[in-house]
């Protein structure tokens, strides 16, 4: 399930995913390293790296993320 109501709003895909997409606004390339990516993103939000993978599956999913080369991804706003 995507939304539950008994777990902390900062663990959901719906949060983390818009925290994932403000990040990745703040890069200037299009393409982005998976660990620059998760770094950055742990900065603000102390994120494991399993949660990460899921909520990047989840962006992949929407058409948000692509699948770039040797690690890399392109983002698609």
């Amino acid at each position: 399930m995507i939304v539950n109501k008994n777990i902390n709003p900062e663990r959901d895909l719906y949060y983390l995913g818009g925290k994932i997409i403000e990040v990745l606004n703040s890069f200037t390339k299009n393409e982005i390293d998976y660990f620059d990516l998760f770094l950055s993103v742990n900065k603000s939000n102390k994120v494991s790296l399993n949660l990460y993978s899921l909520v990047l599956d989840w962006l992949f999913i929407l058409g948000t993320i692509k699948k770039g080369n040797k690690g890399l991804i392109i983002k698609c706003f």
